[in-house]
């Protein structure tokens, strides 16, 4: 059975714990499952070890089940996620899968720049949040998937809600102009446009 990885990023500044509940939620692994996915990577920064230390003593004690999905987790890596992003790539004995992030504009030039489906979901907790702006218009423009948060609860966990991660996200992406900064195809802006006309300049991409 070929390897398909789902690959979850929450950056390296901020805590983002509902993301990390929603995708050990039940429904989502379920969902991951019947989709193909066989492993789940989440890379959870300085705070986010103890929610997926959690999730395997209910795994251990039966309260909870991974379906079979091979589920593990790191702080951060130094030298960056390109070998986290790279591993939802296809190869000889690996499936498409999908990087879910959230909406901080380095995320989203890494996951652009190594060419891989994107799920953006905002962080909405952050003050002086632009993530919702950024991850709207990309998503309008055809970059990457708009994720979101909803206030809905399912077994006492906010859940993702995500619109067909398996097949939207690759239609999408095989519509996006290669380039990060060419408006040339379909007329649509360069992503460093889109971020520059709605981030603050302190806030911009290198």
């Amino acid at each position: 059975m070929p390897q398909r990885v789902c690959f979850v990023t929450i950056g390296a500044t901020a805590a983002f714990n509902q993301l990390l509940q929603a995708v050990l939620d039940s429904l989502f692994l379920r969902t991951l499952q019947a989709s193909g996915y066989t492993k789940l990577l989440l890379q959870y920064g300085k705070d986010g070890h103890s929610i997926l230390e959690a999730f395997r003593a209910e795994v251990a004690s039966g309260e909870a089940d991974d379906y079979g999905i091979d589920i593990s987790g790191f702080d951060f890596n130094k030298m960056g996620l390109g070998q986290e992003m790279s591993s939802v790539k296809a190869a000889e004995d690996r499936t498409e899968g999908v990087v879910i992030s959230h909406a901080g504009s380095g995320s989203i030039l890494d996951a652009m720049r190594i060419d891989v489906p994107l799920i953006a979901v905002p962080n909405t907790s952050l003050l002086h949040n632009h993530q919702v702006d950024l991850a709207e218009e990309l998503a309008r423009q055809g970059y990457l998937v708009h994720g979101r948060l909803e206030s809905v609860r399912l077994y006492g966990l906010p859940f993702l809600l995500i619109v067909s991660p398996a097949k939207t996200s690759v239609a999408i992406y095989q519509q996006r102009s290669p380039s990060l900064t060419s408006s040339a195809e379909r007329g649509r802006p360069g992503l460093r446009r889109i971020m520059v006309l709605i981030l603050p300049a302190e806030v911009w991409p290198v």
